[in-house]
């Protein structure tokens, strides 16, 4: 089969949908690669490089279109590129099928196969299909950067002889992928960073990345099918705006990630909040493209209302044209490799394959979307309470069982003890009761210890331990003295052997687990 990849005409759009890695892949699958000329300029992979890969360059995109079996593209086809599809070849590429009606009506009628990356289920085992999370993953961070360019100060806080600085706030609405992604990248450049999101299963990440996770008292749970948010109640929302009105008084950038798939964009920040910003603040709007979290932001555009810059741009990822392409050509290699088995250049269509379906808009003359919903294994019921009843009888045996060895145990220990008492020496008894408190509070010490530090602990406790050396050293004494060794040097000089070995293992054991911890330079 023949991969054919064009140039995206559509404006301002600048990533390709593959890269001189991915043409390698493809062609080690047993595929002919061919591709448009020029169609990845504006990403820096220029023909030679692809050309250099293994791909065919052609010029113009009508013979890609005539000769390709497959047609890899990033955005959804264009009506002119849609009547150029070969018919009975197979699309892979972003399709927004519920927005794409008369795209999906066009593909059926000529009996195109298409596959939408933006439809790929959101499991465990489609991760490295996932285009919308790597796209998503970029937006997050160009959406820093271009408030950072707009930002009138710095976003990490300065103490200079001119005078102190500090450090910029900001506030992410949102924290799926594209919202961490801004999480890290804002905390990387060393500003105040606060998020909310309205499922409370993020607030580990959001915390393990070292922003605040902003809270309300409701028990009510934002978390929608296949990870994404969900409608919350009207009092929910109430308390949520109230929320974000008071956040708006105190930060200086807030970017808005949220969006429900097939809605309209909710509006979280409102003319009154924006009016409410310190003058030369900065809001970027993630969700333009679907109408936009702020009520004053304009689609692909960058306007400043009550003297706040609002960013609604669309095209994200497609400001890193480079970085995009290669992840975005990765998922779609992905996709193809698990298609082709046989790695013989021929592309197979599972239906049975869960992400094959999901994915799946258009079959065999047939509309495939949307697909069948993924069955999610329920959680094993929870493990009821032995009842009196036909097995009671074996319970009540295994429990009087359980009871009578350790009663014989308790009873035979302390007889032990009581004969040591009659016929041990003194000096022994004392030894041995300072010997068995020290084990019993060691145990309880290092067993209310979290397991996660264990090893630190144990490290220290046992260079800690080393003071036997001490006691050993002096036990040897004698042997200097009188140059005879008796039983008790020997063992003497055993235990300083053993102990010192003891130290130095548990410091350079210590010293590597806290080496994890330590950034890298």
């Amino acid at each position: 089969m023949i991969i054919g990849v064009v140039k995206e005409i559509t404006d301002g759009e600048c990533r390709v949908a593959a890269t001189p890695a991915s043409v390698k892949k493809l062609i080690k699958l047993g595929y002919d690669v061919q591709v448009e000329a020029g169609c990845g300029i504006k990403a820096n992979f220029p023909d030679s490089l692809l050309a250099a890969a293994g791909a065919d360059v052609l010029e113009g995109g009508a013979q890609v279109f005539s000769q390709a079996d497959v047609l890899i593209k990033v955005l959804p086809p264009t009506d002119q590129e849609a009547s150029e599809l070969k018919p009975d070849s197979t699309l892979i590429s972003f399709v927004w099928p519920a927005q794409n009606e008369q795209l999906v009506s066009k593909l059926v009628e000529k009996n195109i196969k298409s596959l939408a990356m933006d439809c790929v289920p959101r499991i465990s085992r489609a991760q490295k299909l996932d285009a919308l999370s790597s796209m998503a993953n970029i937006a997050g961070y160009r959406a820093i950067i271009e408030a950072a360019n707009e930002f009138g100060s710095f976003f990490t806080g300065q103490i200079t002889a001119a005078g102190k600085v500090p450090p910029a706030k900001v506030l992410v609405i949102g924290a799926g992928v594209a919202g961490l992604s801004a999480i890290g990248t804002a905390k990387g450049l060393g500003a105040i960073v606060r998020a909310f999101d309205t499922r409370l299963a993020v607030k580990d990440q959001v915390k393990s990345m070292g922003a605040n996770f902003l809270e309300l008292e409701f028990e009510e749970s934002g978390e929608g099918a296949g990870g994404y948010a969900k409608i919350m109640s009207d009092e929910f929302i109430e308390a949520e705006m109230a929320l974000f009105a008071e956040q708006a008084k105190e930060v200086d950038i807030i970017v808005t990630t949220a969006l429900i798939p097939g809605k309209p964009a909710p509006k979280l920040i409102s003319a009154a909040m924006v009016k409410s910003m310190k003058p030369g603040s900065v809001i970027v709007d993630l969700a333009a493209q679907n109408g936009g979290n702020c009520e004053l932001t304009e689609p692909d555009q960058k306007v400043v209302r009550h003297d706040v810059t609002i960013i609604g741009y669309s095209d994200f990822p497609s400001r890193l044209p480079t970085q995009s392409s290669t992840l975005y050509a990765n998922n779609v290699v992905n996709l193809v490799s698990d298609m082709t088995p046989e790695k013989d250049g021929q592309l197979k269509f599972d239906l049975e394959d869960q992400v094959v379906r999901g994915a799946l808009i258009s079959y065999e003359g047939e509309k495939m979307w949307p697909p069948p919903e993924i069955e999610i294994p329920s959680p094993p019921a929870p493990t009821e309470e032995p009842q009196l009843g036909q097995d009671s009888g074996e319970i009540l045996e295994s429990t009087a069982n359980s009871w009578v060895f350790t009663t014989i145990a308790a009873m035979v220990g302390g007889l032990l003890l009581l004969l040591i008492g009659r016929y041990a020496p003194s000096d022994f008894v004392s030894h041995l009761t300072v010997f068995v408190l020290a084990c019993f509070i060691g145990w309880q010490v290092v067993w209310n210890v979290t397991p996660a530090l264990h090893t630190p602990l144990m490290s220290v406790t046992n260079a800690i331990s080393g003071i036997i050396i001490i006691g050993g050293i002096l036990q040897m004494s004698g042997f200097f003295v009188n140059a005879s060794a008796s039983t008790a040097t020997v063992l003497a000089a055993l235990a300083v052997l053993i102990s010192t070995i003891n130290v130095a293992g548990g410091f350079l054991v210590t010293q590597r687990m806290l080496g994890m911890f330590r950034k890298q330079d």
